[in-house]
């Protein structure tokens, strides 16, 4: 994978391999955090912020301590370390700084911790063996392709409210079909380019 450009992987994470859309990583608060824009924009910045991080913090620690060490069997445990404390970090300072979003954002901004896309992706960068900046790139590409996703469903679960939905596909299942739809939208961009 080495041939492949960090720009390449920015926008292959973004939009041909959405972690979301594509991998259907993150699925969890994606769903629940998705009915306001204001809400799922402002998880999905802890989310890029988070991911993009931690990608780069497990980058060094895998490659610079676990593998000399003979340590890889512990990848996921360290990996899950990390997350949680950035996602601690995370919660302090939206808690300091921006106490509406950290009320809006609820039970919601700890569950980043278990949110599978940011260890997804720390694990899809060790598989597919890149470099650090690869590895950035993806994290950062990552987390823009997951708070696309999350806007774009918010957006359109704001514009349901006042449509006339059955009440049988009212709540998740609506949501569910949209986001199936919005998947094979951005499956159109496979074309593009293509991370494996």
């Amino acid at each position: 994978m080495s041939e492949l450009s960090p720009f390449v992987i920015l926008i292959a994470a973004i939009f041909t391999n959405n972690i979301l859309l594509a991998n259907f990583l993150g699925m969890c608060s994606f769903l629940a955090v998705s009915k306001q824009i204001e809400t799922a924009g402002g998880l999905g910045a802890a989310v890029i912020f988070v991911m993009t991080a931690t990608t780069a913090i497990n980058y060094g620690i895998y490659h610079h301590v676990l593998v000399p060490l003979e340590l890889t069997y512990l990848s996921f445990i360290v990996f899950i370390a990390v997350i949680a404390a950035f996602v601690q970090f995370v919660e302090m300072f939206v808690e300091r700084f921006s106490l509406g979003l950290y009320h809006a954002l609820g039970i919601f901004l700890p569950l980043i911790t278990v949110n599978c896309a940011i260890l997804g992706v720390s694990l899809f960068m060790i598989i597919r063996e890149y470099t650090f900046w690869q590895s950035v790139a993806f994290g950062f590409g990552g987390g823009l392709g997951w708070t696309l996703a999350i806007v774009l469903i918010a957006g359109l679960r704001q514009k349901m409210r006042y449509s006339d939905v059955p009440v049988p596909f009212r709540g998740v299942a609506i949501a569910m079909i949209i986001t199936g739809v919005m998947a094979m939208a951005f499956m159109g961009f496979a074309g593009m380019v293509r991370i494996q």
